[in-house]
């Protein structure tokens, strides 16, 4: 298996495991999705792989209707990507993807949870290199032959297809979103789920008690309520 395989393993959706904060993405994702594309799923493809997202983690449909509705109204703020960088104790590398509504917040809780646990806030640019930005996609797993899926879709940019105990992901760079979106509609294949990550390149092997010195900043920073997903150089137990 690919490094995809082995990241995903590693980190099993700890981000998705907490409902109320999956609800919470998943708003801002729909305010982002509608403001950029408009309230149509059919006609807004950034909307409808928000909807199979809400499905994934069993979002109520009326949560989705209203946020789509509220998402309309011209007073609702919308929220703006911002990418922080810097690094935790003992060289850990950390990326931090936000979604905010009042970047001055948001920049000023980040800076306090690296400067409370010994970690340093780097500039644009620092360690995102770092990282592979990939997408990925869902589908149900119906006995296909992963090897022949593989096959078909590196075409499309598909760089690595396995199969997990939830059915089969597909992961590609960030680029080929679209593209692969496009061509498993067209196919008729569900998408129960797609997102994006970002794949250390590199990981770090640490001793019990450095890797606790890291967890203590990744929890404080995935606390906070502006905060979609944090990633690091940190090889996983």
């Amino acid at each position: 298996m690919g490094r995809a395989f082995e990241f995903r393993k590693g980190r099993k959706m700890k981000r998705w495991s907490a409902m109320a904060k999956a609800f919470t993405r998943i708003g801002k994702d729909i305010v982002m999705a509608v403001k950029e594309g408009g309230p149509n799923p059919e006609a807004n493809s950034r909307l409808r792989a928000v909807i199979q997202n809400s499905k994934a983690v069993n979002m109520p449909k009326e949560n989705v209707e209203r946020a789509i509705k509220k998402a309309t109204d011209k007073d609702t703020a919308n929220y703006k990507e911002q990418l922080f960088e810097g690094y935790a104790p003992h060289g850990i590398a950390i990326l931090i993807e936000t979604a905010t509504d009042n970047n001055n917040r948001t920049v000023a809780n980040i800076r306090s949870y690296f400067n409370k646990c010994n970690g340093t806030l780097g500039t644009q640019g620092s360690v995102e290199f770092m990282f592979d930005h990939t997408c990925n996609f869902r589908i149900p797993n119906n006995n296909q032959d992963v090897e022949e899926l593989e096959l078909e879709f590196i075409d499309f940019g598909a760089e690595e297809i396995f199969a997990d105990e939830d059915g089969i992901l597909i992961y590609a760079p960030f680029g080929s979103f679209g593209t692969i979106q496009k061509e498993l509609e067209s196919r008729g294949i569900e998408i129960l789920s797609s997102g994006f990550e970002r794949i250390p390149q590199i990981t770090k092997k640490l001793t019990e008690a450095e890797m606790a010195d890291v967890e203590k900043l990744i929890e404080k920073i995935e606390e906070d309520d502006d905060v979609m997903n944090v990633y690091h150089t940190m090889e996983e137990a």
